[in-house]
């Protein structure tokens, strides 16, 4: 057993390489998150300062969705294409991130000059979208292609743990924001986030230096990315994410309203997000040692009979035990996929896949969005298919990834070529 004194300096350095970088990406994945809170909270106010109806908000939020779906893909390509030269993904980074904060900042400046301000509101709109898709999977592939291996699923637990307590504060953000000044939020917001931004360099240098004092990985898929792998990962991506939106999103708060009244749910909301980001500090070593899509086809069954137990709960302890349960299992799910995800990328294109990854993400919620645009929602003929949607989706998403890590590990387990799998 190594003591202190004789442990590893290179692997000491690039533990502690690896630490830094997973509280970062934390940190980066919170105030992103609330920016994007705060954004929602106020879109209606500064739209009707500007002259947009009402009723046009869920489109420029479906259009946000769309460009995530589109941008996400693109940055991720972009963030293997530069990773090789060091220091060039974080300069970008930082770059990107200053136009989205500047851009984000003049939001509600804009809004208060009135309808005529109107085409330049909704193009800082649309510069904010885009470039804000470069906090999201570049940061992710920086860590996927020079991060110690086995060190990957600890560190998309650490940062899908900023955005689930990002998720759980937004309930109490969005409550507490209503009578302030927006120009204070969205200033504050903004300069947080750039300041965030400014670090990636310096993480960037540390896991660099990490990776070259440690003995060279092997890598868990050699060459590009298999086509059809990544593809029925994507796919069950996007189902088990389009799942996590209708039941969250759309279901969560008429069942709670079986048992609770309408201002309890500001505290009943967040038991999903508490389940979420618990859940995923166990989960994170399965994921090492059994494979992210093993993870995420078990935590998408367990989500279904969540799902199922909160839509046939008899008392609100049992539903807030239930949603609970399902937020644990969309944990797992998301923190699993992010680590699949940069094991699916092999060599070279992690970016590719964490992008795709989160354009799928992006798409759920756009369908999620269209859903409710269309008045689905509160149409009772579409009601039984909306709560029957997400148990379908998470039974699906997870039987398929489950079944495909069981062969590629029994494959492996032959001695058929394959690695444990991603």
């Amino acid at each position: 057993m190594a003591t202190t004194s004789d442990a590893d300096p290179a692997t000491s350095t690039d533990a502690r390489s690896t630490g830094k970088a997973g509280i970062y990406l934390a940190v980066l994945q919170l105030v992103f998150t609330l920016g994007w809170t705060i954004y929602v909270v106020y879109l209606p106010q500064l739209a009707a300062k500007v002259g947009i109806p009402a009723g046009m908000v869920i489109v420029i939020l479906l259009l946000d969705q769309a460009i995530f779906t589109i941008t996400d893909t693109l940055m991720g390509i972009a963030a293997d294409r530069m990773t090789p030269l060091a220091g060039r993904l974080s300069r970008f980074v930082v770059m990107a991130t200053a136009i989205s904060c500047v851009a984000f900042l003049a939001l509600p400046f804009v809004a208060n000059l009135g309808a005529q301000a109107q085409p330049v509101f909704l193009a800082l709109i649309v510069i904010w979208a885009v470039t804000s898709s470069a906090l999201r999977a570049p940061p992710l592939a920086l860590l996927g292609k020079f991060a110690a291996r086995p060190s990957i699923p600890w560190l998309a637990c650490l940062a899908m743990f900023g955005y689930g307590v990002a998720g759980a504060i937004s309930p109490y953000l969005g409550v507490a924001l209503r009578n302030y000044d927006p120009r204070i939020p969205f200033v504050v917001s903004s300069v947080v986030l750039l300041l965030t931004a400014f670090g990636l360099s310096w993480i960037e240098r540390q896991i660099r230096e990490g990776a070259l004092k440690a003995a060279p990985r092997p890598q868990l898929l050699p060459g590009k990315p298999a086509a059809r792998l990544t593809l029925i990962f994507v796919a069950a991506a996007l189902v088990l994410a389009l799942g996590y939106q209708l039941h969250f999103s759309i279901n969560s708060a008429p069942l709670f309203l079986r048992f609770a009244k309408q201002p309890d749910l500001e505290w009943l909301m967040p038991v999903y997000w508490i389940g979420f980001n618990i859940a995923m500090f166990p989960a994170s070593f399965i994921t090492r040692r059994l494979g992210g899509l093993l993870v995420m086809g078990a935590a998408g069954l367990l989500g279904a009979g969540a799902v199922l137990g909160v839509e046939n709960a008899g008392s609100l302890n049992t539903m807030l035990v239930m949603q609970f349960t399902a937020g644990a299992a969309w944990g797992c799910i998301l923190m699993s996929a992010v680590a699949a995800a940069i094991a699916i990328g092999g060599r070279g294109s992690e970016g590719k896949v964490v992008g795709l990854m989160f354009s799928a993400i992006a798409l759920a919620t756009f369908a999620r969005m269209a859903a409710v645009a269309a008045g689905w929602a509160k149409d009772p003929g579409y009601e039984t298919l909306l709560h029957l949607a997400p148990i379908a989706c998470w039974l699906l998403g997870g039987a398929v990834l489950f079944v495909l890590a069981v062969m590629r590990l029994r494959r492996w387990q032959r001695g058929e070529g394959l690695t444990a799998g991603p």
